[in-house]
């Protein structure tokens, strides 16, 4: 037996019954913040419905005889459209196939999977929701940034960087958000960096407020920039950054100096143990 097929613990396990379409959250991107659940689904599978941000380790502990239908969708490129992949699940669970729709991070978490779930209900189909790791709080993470710290905010809002055509998002209320979130977290901002900076610092949010950018979260090919929002622009330029990223946008990104786990993993010491400048030690927050 090779350890991919290693058996599950022991337990209940719910099974894929013909006709059903289970949507799962295949995490960040590391295989091994897969839930078991989904682990489980994999091994059941007929066929498997899966994007863009799915690491291909994930798809080898499928069942040798399942079918693989890639459906990711990229800002940018040749992508598969929504409606399609909507009615081509319609069509396998209807031909009594056991299906699988394999999501990156979190299916509900800008993931459209409610759509997707929605459409299927409404077509008669039995789904089964298996939530997943989304990026923007995993893969922070896995950076050594926490969305929330105590003496940094008690909110933090996640927001989508782009509208349904791919344009900047026009809805959202900058000012609000400045006034509001302490933390904000961007999906898919890289694109339209300049309108989200721009939005920020017209709402009264500081040049110097800490940034980080987070590309490939938590894959072996992850990169991350601390900037700010003066200067995020031009950092990201030079980084040479590319999508898929997350943006983290408070003081809770100063925390990865002293949380850089990866790092400390290295050999490499802290950068500061009170970033915050708290001048008392944790434990007596």
């Amino acid at each position: 037996m090779t350890e991919s097929h290693l058996p599950l613990p022991t337990g209940d396990w719910p099974v894929i019954e013909p006709g059903w379409v289970w949507l799962c959250g295949a995490g960040p991107g590391d295989p091994g913040l897969m839930t078991l659940h989904a682990i489980n689904a994999l091994r059941q599978a007929d066929v498997i419905v899966y994007d863009a941000l799915v690491a291909s380790e994930i798809l080898e502990w499928a069942r040798a005889d399942a079918e693989k239908i890639y459906a990711g969708k990229r800002g940018g490129k040749p992508s598969a459209k929504q409606a399609d992949i909507s009615l081509r699940l319609i069509e396998l669970a209807r031909e009594g196939k056991r299906v699988l729709r394999l999501k990156g991070g979190d299916p509900f978490v800008f993931g459209r999977g409610g759509e997707e779930a929605q459409t299927l209900i409404q077509h008669g189909i039995p789904v089964r929701i298996v939530p997943g790791i989304s990026a923007g709080i995993g893969g922070l993470a896995y950076a050594g940034i926490p969305v929330t710290h105590r003496d940094v905010n008690q909110a933090v809002t996640f927001v989508t960087g782009h509208d349904q055509t791919g344009g900047p998002t026009g809805s959202l209320d900058w000012d609000a958000l400045s006034r509001s979130a302490g933390v904000l977290v961007i999906y898919m901002g890289m694109k339209h960096a300049p309108h989200i900076r721009k939005g920020l610092m017209d709402a009264g949010r500081a040049a110097d407020e800490p940034v980080a950018i987070v590309t490939q979260a938590t894959t072996a090919d992850q990169k991350v920039l601390e900037t700010t929002l003066g200067t995020m622009l031009d950092d990201i330029a030079a980084a040479d950054m590319e999508p898929p990223a997350i943006i983290c946008v408070g003081r809770a990104v100063l925390m990865r100096q002293v949380l850089d786990w990866q790092a400390l993993m290295r050999g490499e010491t802290p950068r500061d143990l009170d970033p915050l400048g708290r001048g008392k030690p944790a434990e007596e927050a």
